[in-house]
């Protein structure tokens, strides 16, 4: 191994390190910020920036270390609405969890260097796009696929919620993912692009 590919080696472990710590931060202490009734997630932006600058594989992986947060948050019972979904359906929720991100990683990866090739701007914003869309996508899925616990939590809530008697499917989408799907979506395509070129253009002068 040259030199240059060893300093290469080097500062990839480094990045993913940084965006490893970054993943399990945001998600266990920080990654959503409340303003009134809208939650704003940057837990998955590391998870872009490690697939698009790394490869799919390091996507893949942090998307999957913060699957495994968000599975300890849901074992502790963090809300009423994991207590619910791990006291009723472990195995769905484990599946849901840790899938969901993993997924989401190694996606927008495998997008971004498809996308490269032609165009590497566009291709940043797929895969910034990508990872809320997919985490999204899995999330409802699995709720689906558990939707006497979800039923469960959907009855806990108080009538004044105006949940009570709500298609569960409906309640998922309403009750579950709601406009803040809308909000990581926007965060994502906007602050992940922008860091983006931010480390390559540190990368760049550092290079010189």
């Amino acid at each position: 191994m040259t030199e240059e590919k060893k300093f290469a080696s080097a500062a990839n472990v480094a990045k993913l390190g940084v965006l490893l710590a970054l993943v399990i931060v945001l998600q266990a202490f920080g990654g959503s910020i409340m303003i009134g009734a809208v939650q704003l997630n940057f837990t998955l932006i590391p998870i872009v920036l490690g697939a698009v600058l790394l490869g799919w594989r390091e996507g893949a992986f942090l998307g999957f270390a913060c699957g495994v947060v968000v599975l300890i948050q849901v074992i502790l019972g963090m809300s009423p609405f994991y207590t619910v979904i791990w006291t009723n359906s472990p195995v769905v929720t484990v599946l849901t969890c840790i899938v969901k991100t993993t997924v989401a990683g190694a996606v927008a990866g495998i997008l971004y260097e498809l996308i490269a090739k032609k165009n590497r701007y566009v291709a940043v914003f797929a895969a910034s796009a990508a990872v809320p869309v997919i985490n999204t996508g899995l999330f409802i899925v699995g709720c689906l696929c558990m939707q006497q616990s979800i039923l469960s939590f959907q009855q806990s809530l108080p009538a004044e919620a105006g949940f009570t008697g709500m298609n569960v499917l409906v309640f998922i989408l309403m009750g579950l993912v709601t406009f803040n799907f809308f909000i990581e979506f926007a965060i994502n395509i906007i602050l992940a692009p922008a860091i983006h070129t931010i480390v390559r253009v540190v990368e760049k002068r550092i290079a010189r």
